[in-house]
């Protein structure tokens, strides 16, 4: 059998549907056609860019689990609930701390950056009656632009180090405990900066060929950028590149469509490549400078925005399992459960003694979280 198929331990990868009671209904996703992933997440909420009005404004709101409905927490949203709100202009993007799940960054299109710290106790009574929506209030507020915030970003080891991407072409990196010195960089190549040499990159080189947006995902413990981007011919493309000389090890050519396609990376050696505007999500096994197709999920709804959720999160019978939050054009009821056991047996994973039928052993699993957008729009979490 090898002689004809790949060897590989992530051969039997499925998806399946969950229950949408599992998520929220009544959704009101903006309709601001800005090039970000429109949703974020921690280990404990998730961030939606929101359609209000007033100025711009982001939900928030409790993490959805795969297996059951949120506690106390009503599955279809009031029409008034809180959102966090401080922003002249619609809301672009943000991003969550990967260093405390409580502080989330957002960029808007009124050049402005802003820090937003979430107390358990905001969603105390929600839906009960009496209650009344409280907005949140940003901690810290940044001049960051003239114009356009496009992107937020968190260093993934180096805490308070935020990333803005403008429309004037700059990428600023800011101290938030000092947030009036920023550093800037020109961001039209393929660059890697090194820190401790200063503020030049330390090497360049071309990217993708094509002239519509590309994105780039650290390989983990590999000394390798994964990069999705354009052909000069528009054709959907990945790259593998090493970081020594930024040589580009590996070109693979996806399709031929409009939509940008966002890569996630998993310490399992998976690539998962997520396009807006597609109802699938690719992934693949990174080997030997090489990607290997292992499948793909098909929906019938296209998806407007994708995030990869935390693998840190609670110590319990789904610990090991990472999750994508992605927002889809249509439906409020698909999402996807990615699940495979490579191994002879299942993982060694102490847990609160209990009757014998009610103890399960979670296989290793990828969560892929949708939030779809029908006529009243939804959040639903994928199994």
């Amino acid at each position: 059998m090898s002689r004809f198929v790949r060897a590989s331990k992530y051969r039997h990868v499925f998806g399946q549907n969950a229950k949408k009671e599992y998520g929220f209904e009544n959704v009101k996703v903006t309709n601001s056609a800005w090039d970000t992933n429109i949703i974020s997440a921690s280990g404990q909420y998730i961030s939606v860019n929101w359609n209000s009005s007033g100025g711009g404004a982001f939900s928030i709101l409790p993490l959805p689990s795969p297996f059951n409905a949120t506690n106390g927490f009503p599955h279809k949203l009031p029409d008034s609930l809180p959102l966090a709100r401080g922003h002249t202009a619609t809301v672009l993007d943000t991003d969550w701390s990967p260093h405390n799940d409580s502080i989330v960054a957002s960029g808007g299109e009124d050049g402005k950056t802003m820090i937003w710290k979430v107390e358990a106790s905001a969603f105390e009574g929600w839906g009960t009656d009496g209650w009344e929506a409280q907005d949140f209030d940003p901690v810290l507020r940044i001049d960051a632009s003239a114009r356009k915030v496009g992107q937020v970003l968190f260093h993934p080891t180096a805490s308070n180090v935020l990333a803005t991407a403008s429309g004037d072409a700059l990428v600023k990196l800011w101290d938030l405990a000092n947030p009036e010195e920023p550093r800037t960089v020109l961001d039209r190549k393929l660059r890697l900066f090194d820190p401790r040499a200063g503020g030049d990159p330390v090497r360049v080189n071309d990217g993708h060929s094509g002239i519509k947006g590309s994105r780039i995902v650290w390989m983990g413990e590999h000394d390798r950028i994964a990069t999705t981007g354009f052909s000069k011919m528009s054709e959907r493309q990945a790259g593998i590149w090493e970081l020594g000389n930024l040589d580009n090890l590996k070109t693979l050519s996806l399709d031929q469509s409009a939509g940008v396609v966002m890569p996630f990376w998993s310490d399992n050696n998976i690539l998962f490549l997520a396009g807006k505007g597609d109802g699938n999500i690719r992934y693949y096994e990174y080997e030997s400078d090489s990607l290997f197709s292992l499948s793909e999920y098909k929906s019938s709804d296209p998806q407007r925005g994708i995030h990869y959720g935390v693998e840190r999160k609670a110590a319990d019978r789904n610990a090991l399992n990472p999750s994508i939050y992605s927002l889809s054009q249509k439906s409020p009821e698909h999402s996807t459960y990615l699940d495979h056991n490579p191994f002879p047996g299942p993982p060694k994973i102490a847990f609160p003694k209990a009757a014998p039928d009610t103890l399960r052993l979670p296989a290793l699993s990828y969560h892929f979280v949708a939030v779809t957008l029908s006529r009243a729009g939804a959040i639903s979490r994928q199994r």
